[in-house]
């Protein structure tokens, strides 16, 4: 029997949640995967929004079929462990659930997420039917040995308190998430809370107001993920480039641009 490819990526990734706090930025593409892997980060993830915004769109407008390759694009790309963002799994029922799981795993990722927050409904699912949902997707994740990560989205959306918050991802860890997410929180004393609360490894969102990540590692994170903040960086540069082009005429933006040798150097092998 051939032995799944995947099994050391996941095998490394969750030993990366047994201790201490790792960083796992976000790309968005193939280049921008291959340039952090080369930088020497321990894994990577996708980003909805990223993801989205390279085909110039909206995140959460991006049809499953289209993150599944992606996804297998990135993990083809690097060698290291890639998560997957998978918003609400494209799907309403338990059952769908567990199925865009399947996939995302045979894609290659060695982890997925899942999001409580329902954009049809613009708001946070019931907790049972959350609960079931992160299940499901527990089920799917672990027969491939997959991390499971569960989001309570409250703070991103202004749906709850971090009372609720705490309470839901309670529940998703005792449905058998591995790590648990609260996107949005930017204070060091509720991070705290949370961490000592939620008995699990927890992600927290880098965020521009929020914590540092050696003052995330001292009250117990776990993961620190970028989302689409890199990619916006990167937009924000290309931008303020081409104004320079429309307002000077001048090219200073070159100074701080990547070297050829640099990438080069990130896409040997490729």
């Amino acid at each position: 029997m051939t032995e799944d490819p995947w099994v050391d990526r996941r095998r490394r990734f969750r030993e990366l949640h047994r201790s201490g706090l790792f960083v796992m930025p976000n790309p968005w593409d193939v280049g921008s995967a291959r340039v952090l892997a080369s930088m020497g980060f321990e894994a990577l993830a996708t980003t909805s929004a990223g993801h989205a915004a390279s085909l110039g769109r909206s995140d959460q407008h991006v049809a499953r079929e289209e993150m599944l390759v992606h996804v297998a694009q990135l993990a083809e790309a690097v060698d290291v462990p890639l998560n997957v963002d998978a918003e609400r799994c494209f799907a309403q029922d338990p059952t769908g659930v567990a199925a865009t799981v399947e996939l995302i795993a045979q894609a290659g990722a060695a982890g997925c997420s899942i999001e409580d927050y329902d954009p049809l409904s613009g708001g946070i699912d019931p907790l049972d039917m959350a609960v079931d949902r992160v299940a499901a997707a527990v089920s799917s994740a672990h027969a491939h040995g997959v991390v499971l990560t569960a989001r309570a989205e409250n703070h991103l959306y202004g749906l709850g308190d971090l009372e609720d918050t705490i309470r839901r991802l309670r529940a998703y860890r005792d449905a058998g998430a591995d790590v648990l997410f609260a996107p949005g929180l930017v204070s060091i004393v509720e991070i705290q809370r949370l961490v000592e609360e939620v008995e699990a490894p927890v992600n927290v969102l880098a965020l521009r107001r929020g914590p540092a990540v050696a003052e995330l590692a001292a009250v117990g994170v776990r993961r620190v993920s970028t989302g689409a903040s890199l990619l916006r960086a990167a937009y924000g540069a290309l931008i303020a480039a081409a104004r320079e082009l429309q307002a000077s005429g001048t090219f200073t933006y070159m100074d701080a641009a990547v070297t050829s040798k640099e990438l080069e150097a990130a896409f040997a092998g490729s």
